[in-house]
């Protein structure tokens, strides 16, 4: 069995971050995250941090705007994972500079985690978020670093606990009225945030991943609206009456809401009315699947996920 990579977590402590980096450390692989002196000093992600800690994280201080230091992180490990966020996303090309002048990295993971930015039909503002981790592919690519990009597609923790109704943030799923987005039939793929971070980390190493797109797309994740609503009622045992928001009301909407609802709306409005998510097919080319190559990964379902809130 050979050594595990060294793996540096860039935006570990955010949203998608810290499952990968808990990920990654519970694998046995050395983990390395970059934390700004100022998370460090944060109250709010002592607990945290304090977590890497116990798991074994290496904490190093430091941010993607100091190249030298950056140069010097990324030359004692042979893995970068960037998970940074939506603002932060332009500037991953200070990563490419610095693993480029390294000269040491055997795979850069950029941020995606969402859709497969090459294949979508996105409105505004959404698409100019694809359109920039989209410029970042190009640009790795450009240099000729190794690459794994993951195509994760949606957060369950994001969708799941409200079925994804336009303005409500916290669950429970409707019990009594659901909003359904175009005509309900299209597909998207729903995973829980830890079981992203477990398929991204089985990656790492693997040849089969290499300049390759990793879709993360369990088939037990896999529904269109309609199934999703029809799943919720079987669970409560009761109907819930159903509206649909046609695409030209939606399109309104987002011109309409303010951030971040645009951002989310516009989001659904790509995989739910256009099918961004299940409407291509995964060539060897380009892709693979995560859970054909790893079966043996026990992954949340849906069901499961929505047993919590009945």
């Amino acid at each position: 069995m050979a050594e595990k990579s060294k793996i540096l977590l860039i935006g570990g402590t955010g949203y998608i971050g810290k499952h990968i980096v808990e990920a990654s450390a519970k694998s046995g692989h050395p983990t390395f995250a970059l934390v700004r002196e100022s998370t460090l000093a944060d109250p709010a992600k002592a607990d945290l941090l304090n977590k890497f800690k116990t798991l074994g994280v290496n904490l190093v201080p430091g941010d993607l705007y100091d190249h030298e230091n950056l140069v010097k992180v990324i030359k004692q490990v042979d893995v970068v994972i960037s998970t940074v966020g939506h603002v932060q996303l332009p500037d991953q090309v200070k990563i490419i500079a610095a693993i480029k002048e390294a000269g040491n990295i055997k795979r850069f993971f950029p941020s995606e985690f969402g859709n497969d930015v090459d294949r979508v039909h996105a409105v505004e503002p959404a698409k100019s978020a694809f359109e920039t981790k989209a410029k970042i592919r190009r640009a790795i690519e450009a240099e000729g670093i190794p690459y794994t990009y993951v195509s994760s597609n949606y957060f369950a923790g994001y969708f799941l606990p409200t079925l994804a109704q336009p303005g409500q943030f916290a669950p429970p799923p409707p019990k009594d009225k659901v909003l359904i987005y175009g005509d309900g039939n299209p597909k998207a793929v729903f995973n829980k945030e830890d079981d992203i971070g477990t398929f991204t980390i089985r990656a790492v190493d693997d040849p089969r991943t290499l300049n390759k797109i990793l879709y993360i797309k369990p088939p037990k994740n896999i529904y269109s609206f309609n199934e999703l609503v029809a799943l919720w009622e079987k669970k409560i045992g009761k109907t819930l009456e159903k509206s649909y928001i046609p695409e030209d009301k939606l399109l309104k909407d987002i011109e309409e809401a303010p951030l971040p609802v645009n951002v989310i709306l516009s989001i659904n409005h790509s995989v739910f009315v256009k099918g961004d998510h299940t409407n291509f097919e995964i060539e060897p080319s380009f892709g693979v699947e995560a859970f054909e190559l790893y079966p043996d990964v026990k992954y949340t379902t849906v069901e499961e996920y929505l047993d919590q809130f009945v």
